[in-house]
């Protein structure tokens, strides 16, 4: 089963365009982007609207493809009555290209001529083709692509959501393998920066974040002539090790009792009872942030007794070392929410001292924001309650395969 490790998203006006009709759509298992058409006033509303119609989830029932491509219709019949009902915006559309991440597939629906590509062992695939007049003209042999990339008439689409009442969407499934990379992208990309450059800067960054960031860059120091607007995300087993795509670790919140002796001695023993973990936990893989929203809420850290003083809390913490052991810190685990707001599973004791002495740390980062569980289990699944190593680690990936609600 795979899922998704790492993602990236941006938008960016480029250089000479005074506003951004692009739009982005990043909360997995879907990702979709949007490059509106009619000016600021138009453009910008078309893509916007497509991408709050995936805001609300995608229909129940049928296929990925099916149910990516029926949220895609509706958005283009509200496109098609706005535009119909309000002459300032009549004209107005939008492309779309959005995929949607199964267990072993990836879906793919695409209306326009923004693009999805997938890189795999160092090859990049276009795997979308181009709703436009010079991606015609190429399928036919009239052009070749070099041609098509210097044609005055490239920026001609064929087909957009809005501007007629009913669209066609063109939909595809690939089967997907850990370690793929999939981009999409709006023109502002490709019609500045060519697949061979794309392919230089993604072999020479691995990191996503700095990889899509350089994919703008590049766009930009060769003329950003459009909005760009980049999405990365790549694919790992969900049962395999979780790795940090920067190597820092994301603390938990700090200032929480610590675990009585009797809480300590039985998780230890909960542990050794469950089947074994590996000696030492991988690094968590960190995901990236999600487009910028209020902050999640933390989970309530347990109150903290006012009346302990920083010597008592410094002998508090001794006395729980030698009480439970160092081994028995390595053997415990608990769940909570890391700053940016992602569940996380800790290993060791909730407890961080006055003089910076720390009994946890990461052992996996999962890609669920806090806010996504209802907030009647919230407090429930993040309470810090100490528990085995197999019990954490399922308890998060039944979060992130959505069996927990």
């Amino acid at each position: 089963m795979l899922r998704v490790a790492q993602y990236f998203q941006k938008s960016d006006p480029g250089r000479q365009r005074r506003s951004n009709e692009d739009n982005v759509f990043a909360r997995p298992p879907v990702f979709a982007v949007a490059d509106g058409m009619g000016g600021a006033r138009a453009g910008e509303v078309a893509s916007k609207m497509v991408v709050e119609a995936l805001e609300d989830g995608l229909p129940d029932g049928g296929t990925p493809e099916e149910r990516l491509a029926g949220r895609i219709r509706e958005a283009n019949e509200h496109i098609h009555e706005l535009a119909q009902s309000d002459p300032a915006r009549a004209g107005m559309g939008t492309t779309m290209t959005a995929a949607y991440v199964a267990d072993d597939e990836v879906s793919i629906a695409h209306v326009g001529d923004s693009r999805a590509y997938r890189m795999r062992d160092g090859d990049l695939e276009q795997m979308t083709r181009d709703h436009s007049l010079v991606g015609e003209l190429v399928r036919r042999g009239k052009l070749t692509e070099a041609e098509a990339e210097e044609h005055p008439q490239r920026s001609v689409i064929t087909r957009a959501l809005g501007p007629e009442a009913v669209v066609d969407v063109d939909t595809w499934t690939f089967r997907a393998q850990a370690g793929d990379v999939f981009l999409l992208c709006s023109d502002g990309l490709t019609s500045m920066v060519d697949e061979a450059r794309i392919v230089e800067l993604l072999r020479e960054t691995p990191d996503l974040q700095r990889a899509g960031q350089a994919l703008i860059d590049e766009a930009n120091r060769r003329g950003g002539r459009d909005n760009i607007t980049v999405v990365l995300f790549r694919l790992e087993d969900v049962a395999g090790p979780a790795t940090p795509a920067d190597g820092t670790e994301q603390p938990t919140e700090t200032g929480m009792q610590a675990p009585s002796t009797e809480e300590v001695r039985a998780a230890a023993a909960a542990a050794s009872s469950s089947p074994a973990a590996p000696a030492r936990e991988a690094a968590p893989r960190r995901t990236a942030p999600l487009p910028p929203r209020p902050g999640p809420p933390a989970a309530e850290p347990p109150r903290r007794r006012r009346r302990l003083g920083p010597l008592l809390a410094v002998l508090a913490v001794v006395v729980v070392i030698a009480a439970g052991g160092w081994i028995a810190t390595r053997a415990v685990y608990f769940v909570g929410s890391d700053p940016s707001g992602f569940v996380t599973v800790y290993r060791g004791l909730p407890y961080q001292g006055p003089i910076g002495l720390r009994l946890y740390e990461p052992a996996y980062q999962s890609g669920v924001p806090a806010t996504e569980i209802p907030a009647a289990r919230r407090r429930q699944i993040l309470d810090h309650r100490l528990r085995s190593g197999s019990d954490a680690r399922d308890l998060v990936r039944k979060l992130e395969l959505r069996q927990v609600g």
